[in-house]
């Protein structure tokens, strides 16, 4: 994709925003109550990418899913820091593929703390694989017809009359 005068492209003030600057355990640890917590707004950005097809248009979703992923780790550290940090720990260095499955006792710690704490339960196992619908008060797209190029070649008539194939027949099914 060639870039134009006529392309917009942000300006720095709007693709700054705080970052979630944790690493891949306290994800994993999180990933779970996380993704129910911010499955609204994950559900929008992912809406507004798919059907505009240009991430730049989408930059106000975006920074909504980032905030909420800042404040759930900020309700987390200050109401479940102690069983959330033996969560991780135990993910990070119980086996070398970070499995949850050595550490299904600091698990239920830390699920029993976010229920009485922030009153989040754990999803369902099969949740996010089951069909989900998203209701959103963006407008929908106008969807754009197929581009016509002035210049184009115009079709054979329906019956001209077509020279023999080069090399055999002209579909593949019949040899």
């Amino acid at each position: 994709m060639g870039i134009t005068d006529e392309t917009y492209l942000p300006t720095e003030e709007e693709l700054t925003i705080p970052e979630v600057n944790v690493s891949g355990p306290v994800l994993k640890a999180a990933a779970h109550h996380l993704g129910n917590a911010c499955l609204k707004e994950n559900n929008e950005f992912m809406l507004c990418r798919n059907e505009l097809g240009d991430p730049r248009k989408c930059l106000s979703e975006g920074k909504a899913v980032t905030n909420c992923a800042l404040n759930f780790f900020r309700q987390v550290k200050n109401n479940c820091y102690e069983e959330f940090a033996q969560y991780v720990n135990c993910i990070d260095k119980s086996s070398s593929t970070q499995s949850f499955l050595p550490c299904r006792k600091t698990q239920g710690v830390f699920d029993k703390c976010m229920f009485e704490k922030l009153q989040m339960c754990r999803p369902a196992f099969d949740q996010y694989a089951r069909v989900q619908v998203h209701h959103t008060d963006r407008p929908k797209p106008v969807e754009e017809g197929p581009t016509v190029y002035p210049d184009a070649s115009t079709y054979l008539p329906e019956g001209a009359e077509k020279p023999p194939s080069k090399y055999g027949a002209r579909y593949l099914w019949i040899w």
